[in-house]
């Protein structure tokens, strides 16, 4: 583990007590909370997209602002549903984002997760899907998207136009040399994780695996990203790709803590989700020694080389960021973490 960041879910809505949180204070919320871990040296901040949600549906947006508020950490997604994305508006404006960031953007996508509706991409405009969930609209997609941000030319220029126009065929505009090394493919299976190795973009492990063989949950991702980094190299690209997993670790400090997170402690186990039978991973909680033990004896988190942390970001900044400030001094340093800089 080199990386570490935060997993956003980006609730919003009631609190109890009569409190509400807005929409606009969640995002707020996520620039300020942002800003104290670029302080912190914290490498990334990730927020997951959900359409028909009180949750983040278009990050975009929210990244730009962050970028321009922070100088180090990276901005991302983890994942944006490509069913529900026009390929070449999202290539615009994550271009655009990779260039506000200084070349800070990791963009995560997939086919996505369960949504709150049924077959919600059709209400944008995406019909004709042949696949009970969408997939092969969300490939189609991402397939258009990729050859956009790797800049071909996509459209026939207008050699009678007055804006220019020109012969042959113009490129999405703004263009980022470097966004296409920095998009990832959220898989939940082994066969998902060496799809995106053959097409050339880092690997997102899923925070459930869309699988059961009968092992514990980090051994089975472990398996997950050998596969891909195998599938990387039979592929013949250049360089090394990058690996994330996620996971909920809260580290007790004293009595609040404890109190705070003591019943938090989750075992993995197996579900249903989507139609399939899934693997999910445990909740760390514990004293900073007994935590850097664990998560070193995890398969997934030594083999990847960035670990997100997933946040109750709905408890605010405050409560988030001394929870991230808390796995930065006492745990992440002993698993190989150094701030960013």
């Amino acid at each position: 583990m080199r990386r570490f960041g935060t997993l956003s879910f980006g609730h919003y809505g009631p609190l109890g007590g009569g409190e509400q949180l807005t929409a606009a204070d969640s995002m707020f919320q996520a620039i300020d909370l942002a800003q104290g871990m670029d302080e912190l040296g914290v490498n990334g901040a990730y927020f997951r997209v959900h359409h028909f949600a009180r949750q983040q549906s278009s990050p975009m947006t929210l990244l730009a602002a962050i970028a321009v508020r922070t100088e180090h950490i990276e901005v991302g997604t983890g994942v944006i549903d490509m069913r529900y994305e026009n390929p070449l508006h999202l290539a615009e404006d994550a271009a655009a984002v990779d260039l506000l960031s200084g070349g800070r953007l990791a963009l995560g996508v997939s086919r996505g997760s369960p949504e709150t509706v049924v077959r919600g991409y059709e209400a944008f405009g995406y019909t004709g899907s042949k696949d009970p969930r969408g997939a092969d609209i969300a490939h189609s997609h991402f397939d258009l998207f990729m050859r956009a941000i790797r800049g071909e030319g996509l459209a026939e220029r207008d050699p009678e136009s007055p804006m220019g126009g020109g012969r042959g065929m113009q490129r999405i505009e703004p263009h980022s040399d470097s966004l296409a090394s920095h998009v990832w493919w959220g898989a939940g299976s082994v066969e998902s994780a060496q799809w995106a190795a053959r097409t050339g973009v880092n690997l997102m492990s899923s925070t459930l695996l869309t699988e059961d063989r009968g092992i514990p949950f980090d051994e089975l991702q472990a398996q997950q990203i050998e596969a891909y980094r195998e599938a990387w190299r039979k592929a013949g690209h250049e360089g090394t790709p990058r690996t994330s997993v996620s996971r909920t670790v809260f580290p007790i400090l004293d009595d609040k803590d404890r109190a705070l997170f003591g019943a938090s402690a989750e075992g993995e186990g197996v579900g249903y989700i989507d139609g399939y039978r899934a693997t999910f991973g445990k909740t760390y909680v514990g004293e900073p020694d007994a935590l850097i033990m664990e998560l070193a004896d995890d398969a997934a988190v030594a083999t990847a080389d960035t670990l997100m942390l997933t946040i109750p970001s709905h408890l605010g900044v405050a409560f988030n960021l001394r929870l991230v400030e808390a796995f930065a001094e006492h745990v992440a340093p002993s698993l190989g973490w150094k701030p960013a800089a």
